[in-house]
């Protein structure tokens, strides 16, 4: 048996332990408060790229991506709601999302709106609410975007009937809305003038007053037949316009720079025997170097309706010419097919690309040497803006 004496000096001991664990159990002192803060982006680059994530994995959650081309960074993500759209100011300080929300996710009271986020900071720093009619389709710069001034801003309005709002960004109201008869989309020139595209091949016109108010409207010529070759809505930015590429590789240039589109004649991305085998594909179709005057292009051999299966190579051609200089094969370089492409302005040029598997791939534009692949960018990375 255990002498009293033995188990008194037990007690002793854990009564003089019990402080010190007692001691060690006590819970730590508080952290400090964290304070959130927001910093500004460094100064910009010429190789920044906003990228439209599409996300069909979850349509009510699409965003912009913000992406450094020079040292493959993330800067950044712009909240974009369901079906949205969006484009950059003249000045490219500030990115306009035009979006819906609805008041239970995906169901509820819907609300439109165009939202306005700061580039230096990636905040939004104000919104106007829209009419609930705003276009719910494939992103284009047409869906929204500004006048040459940005003292307007256009969205385009579809219920199926189509118009298009005009909106003074600066003190975040509606001017009204546009009647356009049918044709779709906003294709601003100038500081008062806007055109859409008509399914009889035509562009509609519409002048406007300082105020927003039409004043005048015109119609072209018909430049492509609808039911034979019709054109991806994606137009491409030229120095005096924008260049339409049709679905058999007919290429439209039109000069914006006038009161009135000035329609060039139709040439082709094919010689004859690649006429009916090779097509142009993807969801934005081509980029344009306007200072060194090439055209990229996403190609793939397909036939009627492949037209958004994207391209297994990169076509480049000389603008003035019509000469195709490069074919660039995607496989070699690690690419699934092109659905996206958009090259920078500077004289150091980089091509971007976003792939049907969501890769983001970083290309000299001036030799085609593949400098970086940026895997699982995104969902659905389909457009691709550089100011």
């Amino acid at each position: 048996m255990v002498s009293s004496a033995r188990c008194l000096a037990a007690l002793r001991l854990l009564l003089a332990l019990l402080p010190a664990a007692a001691a060690a159990a006590a819970p730590p002192p508080p952290l400090a408060a964290e304070h959130l803060s927001v910093q500004q982006l460094p100064p910009r680059s010429p190789h920044w790229v906003w990228v439209f994530d599409e996300a069909f994995a979850n349509e009510i959650d699409m965003r912009v991506h913000l992406y450094d081309g020079d040292n493959y960074r993330r800067l950044g993500q712009i909240d974009a709601g369901y079906y949205s759209s969006f484009n950059l100011s003249p000045d490219a300080a500030t990115t306009v999302v035009a979006t819906t929300y609805f008041a239970r996710g995906s169901r509820g009271a819907r609300t439109d709106l165009v939202e306005f986020t700061d580039n230096r900071t990636l905040e939004v720093r104000g919104e106007i609410v829209l009419p609930p009619k705003r276009v719910q389709t494939l992103p284009t710069l047409f869906n929204v975007a500004y006048s040459s001034d940005a003292r307007l801003l256009y969205v385009s309005y579809v219920t199926p009937a189509a118009s298009f709002g005009v909106l003074d960004p600066a003190n975040r109201t509606v001017l009204g809305e546009i009647d356009t008869a049918g044709c779709v989309l906003v294709i601003p020139s100038g500081p008062n003038r806007v055109s859409s595209l008509c399914e009889s091949g035509r562009l509609l016109t519409v002048t406007l007053d300082a105020a927003g108010h039409e004043t005048g409207r015109a119609m072209s010529d018909p430049f492509f037949d609808a039911d034979r070759d019709p054109v991806f809505v994606q137009g491409i930015r030229t120095v005096k316009g924008y260049a339409f590429l049709s679905f058999l590789g007919q290429v439209h240039e039109i000069d914006f720079s006038g009161e009135q589109p000035r329609i060039g004649a139709p040439w082709s991305l094919l010689a004859a025997p690649e006429q009916g085998v090779w097509r142009p594909g993807a969801q934005q179709v081509g980029a344009v170097h306007r200072g060194l005057g090439r055209l990229y292009v996403p190609m793939h051999k397909g036939g009627e309706g492949t037209h958004k299966d994207g391209g297994t190579e990169i076509w480049v051609y000389d603008l003035a010419s019509h000469q195709r200089l490069a074919r660039w094969p995607m496989q070699t370089r690690g690419l699934t097919h092109i659905i996206a492409l958009e090259v920078s302005q500077d004289e150091a040029p980089l091509l971007f690309a976003a792939t049907d598997t969501a890769q983001l791939a970083v290309i000299d534009a001036r030799s085609g040497r593949l400098r970086h692949v940026e895997q699982h960018f995104g969902q659905t990375p389909w457009q691709i803006l550089v100011p």
